[in-house]
């Protein structure tokens, strides 16, 4: 199966302008053979809480519509970060499309930034729930951001089946080395991809870091997204790597649920 990264800029507030980039990415996509592909965190709206409070969309609208509608007109599988507006509460969501442009699967970040300039919680609400799709017979799991931060969601989706975990993010400059070291890490311990889509650009004073990445079970990157520039990555992953991998290296077998649970009530 061969997925791509969609590593792109936003303008933020300008839906219609952010919009345009899902179809013509999945296009490009497709022209190269990929059957998924994957874009970075809340593409619709920029990454700045006062925009993404006033111009968030409900998935009625626009943005829903042409990420929907890219998945079918490119026979692709399509994991997308969006604004969800829904009644008097905001969500940070990833949708998941089939080919045929159905939503097959959502997830609402968990884990909200409450460090200044962003502070997520004072405007967005958390979601409740992990969640996992399946896409060309493997689990995929999904991640935002800085759920990256959490191994718990990670390992927490690996225990529900996931082969490939998603993160679709806008992470900046300043941590660049702790998004290049977590990747890895997610991978390496629960033995899993990681498809990591991060923004490039500026909004407001927050400069994104690029640095997108396809990371195999082992902890190597085979594919790799440069610090500033928009463009499309893609690499081929299969089932048959997750499965020899855990096979030979059965870590879950050595997990200590007793001295864990110990912990957590201590």
């Amino acid at each position: 199966m061969k997925i791509a990264i969609a590593q792109i800029d936003c303008s933020l507030g300008d839906i219609a302008s952010n919009c345009a980039k899902i179809p013509l990415y999945a296009k490009r996509a497709k022209e190269q053979g990929c059957d998924v592909i994957v874009f970075p965190e809340m593409i619709d709206t920029g990454y700045e809480m006062h925009t993404v409070q006033q111009v968030a969309s409900s998935w009625t609208d626009q943005p829903f519509a042409v990420a929907k509608g890219a998945a079918g007109d490119s026979g692709m599988y399509l994991i997308c970060g969006l604004s969800e507006r829904e009644g008097e509460k905001i969500y940070n969501s990833i949708a998941v499309f089939d080919p045929a442009g159905s939503l097959t699967g959502k997830y609402r970040k968990t884990h909200l930034l409450s460090l200044d300039p962003v502070n997520e919680d004072h405007y967005l609400t958390a979601g409740d729930s992990v969640e996992t799709v399946e896409i060309g017979g493997m689990k995929w799991g999904l991640s935002i951001c800085y759920d990256l931060r959490f191994p718990e969601v990670s390992r927490s989706l690996m225990r529900r089946g996931a082969e490939v975990i998603v993160v679709c993010a806008a992470w900046p400059f300043p941590r660049q080395s702790h998004w290049k070291t977590l990747t890895a890490a997610r991978a390496i311990e629960n033995q899993s991809y990681v498809i990591a889509t991060n923004r490039v650009g500026v909004d407001g004073p927050i400069t994104f870091c690029g640095s997108s990445c396809i990371v195999d079970p082992y902890g190597n990157i085979i594919a790799s997204g440069s610090d500033t520039s928009e463009e499309l990555l893609a690499a081929e992953i299969t089932q048959e790597a997750v499965t020899t991998l855990r096979q030979d290296m059965p870590i879950v077998k050595s997990r200590r649920e007793d001295l864990y649970r110990l912990w957590e009530s201590g």
